[in-house]
């Protein structure tokens, strides 16, 4: 494969020895046709990962929580890399950083999906508890992305999400994954923006956007040390409407299930309208 600095050093000499007669101006319509931009897309077509690696979170009485065995695979349209996902740097709003933004595939006919599964477990107060799976089926994202950038005020990292999902089945299992006798399962999980009656109307559910209400992961410092920080900021009305954005949640059925015992099933869930107007979270140390 030629690399870039290959390239930039042979592309002169092929130009320079190319017959006169082989090179044509283009008309202004076969201009017009050329469409191009900046970025990089890529595509994760037929991706498939597992393994046996573990996550531990430690408290500092010595208290811990884990998940391990993390797999995740994607199945695909027949058409591979048409709708991929993209990254670009754009410029920020007036008088902010650029963004980097990482643009979610349309997935119009939610031909790609992913699959979850892993498992977790605690270990506190002499106990130690391996609690099962979860596990996450066809799950689907439908446009939507995530915004990078500094913050406003102070250091650290600013970011925006935007998300419209569905999600087949999402059950938790303590006999491990591939037992469904006993589980709880949420089927047909659907998130995403409201309309003005509350109801689900297709476009992203903007969570967080770096400029008219940035999200932040940053230290501050207080009487007790650093500490870490996960904020969301109130609204700003110099860079959009000063409301926060309004979403939707539909669960289509919530169902108990244990062997040799009937079924519970709770029906459906619906939450027609919520809002993040402000959020802060300190750690302790």
């Amino acid at each position: 494969m030629m690399t870039p600095r290959l390239l930039a050093a042979v592309l002169p000499l092929w130009l320079a020895m190319a017959p006169a007669q082989a090179m044509q101006p283009l008309s202004d319509g076969a201009l017009s046709s050329v469409r191009g931009g900046d970025g990089v897309s890529f595509d994760l077509n037929g991706f498939k990962m597992s393994g046996d690696a573990r996550v531990t979170y430690t408290t500092p009485d010595g208290a811990s929580a884990y998940i391990e065995k993390f797999s995740a695979s994607r199945s695909d349209s027949a058409l591979p890399f048409s709708d991929p996902y993209t990254l670009d740097i754009v410029p920020g709003a007036p008088g902010l950083a650029d963004v980097v933004r990482i643009n979610f595939p349309r997935n119009a006919t939610g031909e790609q999906k992913w699959q979850f599964a892993y498992d977790w477990g605690v270990n506190a107060d002499g106990v130690a508890r391996q609690g099962g799976s979860v596990v996450m089926q066809d799950f689907v994202l439908a446009g939507g992305g995530l915004q990078f950038s500094t913050p406003p005020i102070n250091d650290g990292v600013a970011f925006g999400a935007a998300l419209r999902l569905d999600i087949g089945q999402l059950a938790f299992r303590p006999r491990g994954r591939d037992d469904s006798s006993e589980q709880m399962a949420l089927s047909g999980i659907h998130l995403g923006g409201v309309d003005a009656n509350g109801n689900l109307n297709g476009t992203p559910w903007v969570i967080s956007d770096v400029a008219a209400q940035p999200a932040v992961i940053n230290a501050l410092s207080d009487e007790t040390g650093e500490r870490l920080h996960i904020g969301l900021s109130w609204p700003d009305q110099r860079y959009g409407s000063g409301a926060a954005s309004a979403g939707g949640l539909v669960i289509d059925n919530i169902t108990f299930t244990s062997p040799n015992q009937p079924s519970v099933d709770l029906g459906s869930s619906r939450i027609g309208s919520m809002q993040i107007q402000y959020l802060d979270i300190k750690f302790r140390r």
